[in-house]
């Protein structure tokens, strides 16, 4: 070994393949995907080489040495109930919100491909969720707040110092997705909102300046309608600290985010739009946060992906590197068409909601539209993860299950995709919500089948069509089945659509962008996911496409 690389006083360059990459400028396909629905590239260079070296480095020091800490009592004997971040882990969240602006563009004049684009290139689960759930608040405050509550945005989007950090506050220990449970009550006195109750898996708790919380007003109906969403303020109006935070939480993963266990006892809160549109208002929020989960769950899937993909090229196994053996081509292969097919649908519904999210209560056909693109893609994208970080821990053996590495970190903190926002199974209850109440499959269908229509190249028109007749019948399947058989179904059903929808928005890029090997990517995803697997001659497709470049390929 040369000394000059033993002497690189970087010392995490021994622990990481992909350590200093530009992690945006080698990803030609997420490129690729922003072209196809913005029309353009955005320059987002300088964040991938901030994500891929800083970030890096500082969101895994922070997991596995210097996790936030609860700081309960000031010096001075005064409850203060803050959370001690390592001050890297500060320095680079006020340069994502400050210097990068990821929280700014929807609010001035941008869209949610750029604000989630800058999601998708941090993707460390609890580092993204702290600029997630700012992100919900500003966003509520922003879209239903009072004069008073919107004087909240600008600190929380980045355009005023110093920077307030938000949270939303929906669990409650007996019910959690179960919002209809929620016993967090409001209660109005000498004309102030106070909220009484308690709040179990809360994230950002001793960041938060202020929190959106759910609570049910006295005396309203019982279930989810019958709740409201309130600001509340880490400090009163008379400056005492208006909520208590019970305890921090020891996870698996997301360690960056502090979460914890919030109590109310009077807090003073402010109602945020309507009364009685509370659950609704708390729904379209939650669209927000699981989109974010989407694009968190891919990019920390191209992180593992990178590292494996550099690890086959450096690693010599019976004779020869892991690149050249056709197990670890089909290894990589079925990670990058996952990982693509993925992408397609996460911005396909980005793209739904940048178009919808100024509804209001009770909304269009083209908001229903997007929150059914959001419960599918939130599901298909958490098993990708799930899926891909596994498949990048075992491509690099033994060395992938040790803690010293970020191999094995990628796979905890893709774990949590599934959960958060939402389990598989709320999602595919959701989903048929959806469609049952809304008919917003019909939305779906209209939409794919104009948008196959529209593909002129004749090879690409036929791979989209299969998959259309896919979803097709998976729709009709389901209207002869009994309420109960259709539940038990939902997930398969939500799956079955993802892919199908993956399919023809891979297609529609490779159309509407002259670019086959999209084209490519999307005939094997139809093989892999929605025609049994894949056919013989992939390996040489396979060999095309692992190393993310855009050769002309073509499918024999």
């Amino acid at each position: 070994m040369q000394s000059q690389t033993v002497d690189n006083l970087d010392v995490y360059t021994f622990l990481s393949n992909i350590y200093g990459m530009d992690i945006y400028g080698v990803d030609k396909p997420f490129q690729r995907v922003l072209q196809y629905f913005l029309s353009r590239v955005p320059k987002l260079n300088e964040l991938g080489l901030f994500a891929g070296r800083e970030l890096l480095e500082v969101t895994d020091y922070v997991d596995k040495l210097s996790r936030p800490k609860h700081i309960m009592w000031d010096i001075n004997g005064n409850r203060v109930d803050r959370v001690w971040l390592n001050p890297a882990e500060r320095y680079v969240l006020e340069r994502l919100i400050y210097d990068f602006g990821i929280n700014k563009p929807p609010y001035r004049g941008g869209s949610w491909h750029e604000h989630y684009a800058m999601g998708f290139l941090v993707s460390d689960p609890g580092l993204y969720c702290i600029i997630t759930i700012t992100n919900q608040t500003a966003y509520a405050l922003y879209k239903y707040g009072s004069d008073d509550l919107k004087k909240y945005v600008p600190r929380l989007i980045g355009e005023d110092k110093p920077p307030y950090f938000g949270a939303t506050w929906f669990t409650e220990v007996q019910g959690g997705s179960d919002l209809g449970a929620n016993t967090t009550m409001a209660r109005m006195e000498g004309g102030v909102w106070r909220l009484y109750g308690e709040k179990y898996f809360a994230s950002g708790v001793g960041l938060a300046d202020i929190a959106l919380v759910s609570a049910r007003p006295e005396g309203s109906k019982p279930g989810a309608k019958g709740l409201a969403l309130f600001a509340v303020p880490r400090v009163d109006s008379r400056g005492n600290l208006n909520f208590i935070v019970r305890r921090l939480k020891d996870k698996s993963g997301t360690n960056s985010v502090p979460t914890g266990e919030v109590e109310f006892h009077g807090s003073e809160a402010y109602i945020v739009g309507d009364l009685p549109n509370g659950i609704y208002y708390i729904m379209e929020d939650l669209m927000v946060s699981r989109l974010a989960n989407a694009v968190g769950a891919i990019g920390v899937a191209r992180k593992a992906y990178l590292e494996a993909y550099e690890y086959a090229n450096k690693r010599r196994a019976f004779g020869k590197l892991l690149i050249e053996h056709p197990l670890v081509i089909r290894d990589l292969m079925d990670m990058e068409v996952t990982l693509e097919g993925a992408m397609a649908l996460t911005f396909k519904a980005i793209d739904e909601f940048d178009k919808s999210w100024h509804d209001n209560p009770p909304y269009s056909e083209r908001y229903h539209y997007a929150r059914l693109l959001t419960h599918i893609a939130k599901n298909v994208t958490a098993d990708a993860a799930a899926y891909i970080t596994r498949l990048a821990m075992e491509l690099h053996g033994g060395i992938g299950f040790l803690s010293e590495y970020p191999i094995e970190r990628w796979h905890r903190e893709a774990l949590i995709t599934p959960i958060w926002e939402g389990t598989s199974n709320i999602q595919a209850l959701d989903m048929l919500e959806a469609m049952s109440k809304k008919n917003a499959h019909v939305v779906l269908i209209n939409d794919l089948e104009n948008i196959v229509a529209s593909i002129k190249e004749k090879d690409y028109h036929n791979i989209a069509e299969s998959a259309m007749n896919i979803m097709r019948t998976a729709l009709q399947d389901i209207t002869s089945l009994s309420p109960v058989e259709t539940e038990f179904r939902a997930k398969d059903i939500l799956t079955t659509l993802g892919h199908a929808i993956s399919v023809i928005v891979l297609t529609d890029m490779a159309d509407k962008l002259s670019l086959e090997r999209y084209a490519v990517i999307a005939r094997l995803y139809l093989d892999r996911y929605l025609r049994g697997g894949y056919r013989v001659g992939s390996l040489g497709l396979g060999k095309k496409i692992v190393d993310l470049k855009e050769e002309v390929v073509s499918y024999a």
